[in-house]
């Protein structure tokens, strides 16, 4: 994910940051997100006005246009995606005139109106907004690319549908006139499928595959730029979008598929040391491809000396991966144990394993105890925010408090320099979302992904059994985030941040993954009314689409340059199209049954 990001980042300066232009507004080329302001000063001396992102938390007012004494006008670009709230203030900013907060629609022509009040008074100003030009209708191309959608999964299930009852009714007329051919057919198609149901079923699970193509389906679209829209981006600092979503899910489907083929290969009579070498071999692999990958350049070759980066996705998921396995590797319980009445039976599938359990809770507690109690220089201790502008400006090169400070510490400047806060912050700090001490989260999501293995081992065709279990963890998660965030963006006890990997964050997506899986499984493997198409295809060669996807997003045919930017229109288009390629690059894949494995 992290190729894109630069891209991203310069994209939000543009979107978060007022630009002012005396052009005329017909000379002004808008561009998608972006509206135009013209500020129109009817008073008799000059004015500064100001701006300030809802989003953004507690944030200092920036400059957003200047205007001498006298009446005039003045026209700014502005940011879309966020409601703005404006103030106006006198040349010497010794008073606030007005100010209101308007949320900008896309390509909108808007003027302020700065007039004197109703009263003789020199500082009684009156502001209003008025609209110039109709905005653009910016979610139009979502909603006509959700109806598309929505009619194509309409077609794949009712052709073939229709296809077996055109069948049918050649079978009939068939049977009318070929009835003694028909009998001995009929007897050859019912000995293969007596034939079929000898065969030994396959125990894998088509629910996790759809689960992780679902997933890395999403990343792919959002890698791409997810049509330009917001949500479909990383969020500035604190709360959650779209993107934020999908590397917790894969965590925890790292975390059940561990306990599913680390199980399945000692019933098999793989020995410990067997498995010791395949987990170090596939984390090795992985972290080589996910440091050669981020600090790829076509200049530099595979390790970009200039922007060098030592944490990484790739990174985060090979180290999550190995803590689980030497876990799974060394866990007292070789087998499940057989069925006995105990007072404790009904959490068996937690009790059996309380070391591990009382392993994960002291990473826990390492990591609150670092976050919350760490001296960090010249910054409040326990401080979670985004530092620049925000919280008053108060805390200028706080960004990211304990866990920035650890990553400085540990790998100097081998960093991210361009987290997403810098652009709404303006934040001068590196800080690196794959750091070190948000790795001991990743860990403990991934543990909560090897419960829900863990639960399908121990109640093995018990579907109802599964079910509830999930829904139990599901609730007893959502209800953890919920208090520790206090159900707000920005003010819990510890807010919900993909940045820090906080505990709320990962109670948080362990709910949604819990209660996603806990669907997919009972729709595609409990009653079999999906079979997980298209989603299963990506979701079984996951490393070759991720990969793939990464170093040939920028190439035709899976993008190009855009001639219409002032819209949604077009960017919208390419990142489907491409997210479809790779898709259909993945299922000519299943087809040839090639899947590429570490």
């Amino acid at each position: 994910m992290e190729l894109y990001s630069l891209r991203r980042i310069f994209w939000f300066l543009i979107l978060t940051t007022g630009q002012c232009a005396t052009a005329s507004d017909s000379e002004v080329m808008l561009k998608m997100d972006e509206a135009l302001l013209t500020v129109q000063n009817q008073m008799s001396y000059g004015l500064h006005v100001l701006y300030t992102s809802d989003y953004c938390y507690k944030c200092l007012y920036q400059p957003l246009a200047s205007m001498e004494a006298g009446p005039g006008n003045v026209s700014v670009v502005v940011s879309t995606p966020f409601t703005l709230t404006l103030k106006v203030t006198s040349v010497n900013g010794s008073s606030t005139l007005c100010s209101l907060s308007y949320s900008f629609e896309e390509a909108g022509h808007y003027s302020l109106w700065v007039r004197p009040g109703d009263t003789n008074l020199e500082f009684n100003v009156t502001c209003f907004v008025s609209v110039d030009k109709s905005p653009n209708d910016t979610y139009l191309p979502l909603l006509v690319a959700a109806l598309v959608l929505a009619l194509l999964a309409f077609l794949w299930v009712c052709v073939p549908l229709l296809l077996r009852c055109s069948c049918m009714s050649k079978l009939r007329n068939y049977m009318c006139c070929n009835r003694s051919q028909y009998s001995m057919e009929r007897e050859e198609a019912i000995t293969e499928a007596c034939v079929d149901q000898n065969r030994p079923k396959s125990s894998r699970l088509k629910s996790l595959d759809t689960f992780r193509g679902f997933s890395l389906t999403i990343m792919v679209f959002v890698n791409y730029g997810g049509g330009g829209y917001w949500f479909l981006q990383h969020a500035p600092w604190n709360g959650l979008t779209v993107a934020d979503l999908v590397m917790p899910w894969f965590v925890f489907i790292i975390g059940t598929s561990v306990t599913l083929a680390f199980s399945s290969m000692r019933r098999k009579g793989v020995t410990r040391l067997q498995l010791l070498r395949k987990l170090t071999w596939r984390t090795v692999v992985l972290l080589l491809i996910g440091f050669c990958f981020i600090n790829y350049s076509p200049r530099d070759g595979l390790l970009s000396l200039s922007w060098l980066r030592i944490p990484g996705v790739l990174q985060r998921l090979a180290f999550t991966y190995f803590v689980l396995s030497l876990m799974q590797t060394f866990s007292p319980y070789r087998e499940i144990p057989p069925k006995e009445i105990r007072w404790w039976s009904p959490v068996q599938d937690v009790v059996l394993y309380w070391p591990e359990w009382i392993f994960i809770l002291l990473l826990e507690a390492m990591w609150l105890c670092v976050t919350f109690l760490l001296p960090v220089p010249n910054c409040p201790t326990g401080y979670l925010g985004a530092g620049g502008i925000g919280d008053n400006g108060l805390y200028p090169n706080c960004t990211g408090g304990a866990a920035a400070y650890i990553d400085r510490w540990l790998l100097g400047d081998n960093i991210y320099w361009y987290p997403t806060c810098k652009a709404m912050y303006h934040t001068t700090q590196p800080f690196d979302p794959e750091g070190v001490l948000g790795t001991i989260n990743s860990i403990v999501l991934g543990f909560i992904g090897m419960q829900a293995g863990k639960i399908f081992l121990f109640f093995r065709k018990m579907n109802w059994n599964i079910m509830i279990r999930f829904t139990i963890w599901t609730i007893t998660l959502g209800i953890l985030a919920a208090i520790l965030s206090k159900c707000t963006r920005d003010e819990g006890f510890i807010p919900v941040n993909k940045n820090l990997w906080s505990l709320s964050y990962v109670a948080c997506m362990g709910c949604m993954s819990f209660a996603l899986l806990g669907v997919i499984y009972f729709v595609v493997d409990v009653k079999g009314w999906w079979g997980g198409q298209p989603f299963i295809y990506p979701g079984m060669n996951s490393i070759f689409v991720y990969v793939g996807h990464s170093l040939l997003g920028f190439y035709f045919p899976f993008s190009w340059e855009m001639r219409f930017q002032d819209s949604h229109w077009e960017k919208l288009f390419q990142n489907l199209w491409g997210t479809a390629l790779w898709i259909f690059i993945a299922y000519l894949l299943y087809r040839k049954h090639f899947f590429l494995k570490i």
